[in-house]
């Protein structure tokens, strides 16, 4: 069995925090990550760097867009919802968030040393004020636009 060392403490008070936060999400992520990492699954780590974000945001996507597979939103629904002033903000929110993602993802490629900010401040929002970690994207390109960086669109 491999040493706990600095990345099995981390994961492991990641893991507690989730749990004292009552976010089982996050617990469940560590544990994982923890599990592998202590049975020597260190190979699959680049893996899940480099895929699990893709796969996360298209789980989250197929849960989006179940309402318009089941038929529960048709175009009457989409119109209505559009033509009204909470459908013109919700537009302009999706557009903002959908443009501070693409900006993050491109930001954290270009500086990756805002990752460790964004992840303390996701775990600390998630485990403590029931936030779910779906914000480091949207941060890190709320933080390029705010610091005057680019990196979007290399």
């Amino acid at each position: 069995m491999a040493s706990w060392g600095q990345a099995g403490i981390l994961l492991l008070v990641i893991m507690l925090l989730g749990i004292i936060g009552k976010n089982y999400v996050v617990a469940a992520a560590a544990g994982v990550l923890l599990v592998l990492r202590l049975l020597h699954g260190e190979t699959l780590l680049p893996f899940l760097e480099k895929n699990a974000i893709n796969v996360g945001i298209g789980i989250i996507t197929l849960a989006i867009l179940v309402p318009f597979a089941s038929g529960e939103i048709g175009w009457r629904e989409m119109y209505k919802t559009l033509a009204s002033p909470i459908g013109l903000v919700t537009l302009a929110a999706g557009i903002l968030v959908a443009y501070l993602g693409g900006r993050g993802v491109s930001y954290l490629t270009t500086q990756p040393q805002v990752m460790v900010g964004l992840m303390v401040g996701t775990i600390v929002g998630v485990a403590f004020f029931r936030g779910i970690p779906v914000g480091p994207l949207i941060a890190a390109g709320m933080v390029s636009l705010l610091m005057g960086l680019s990196g979007y669109g290399k």
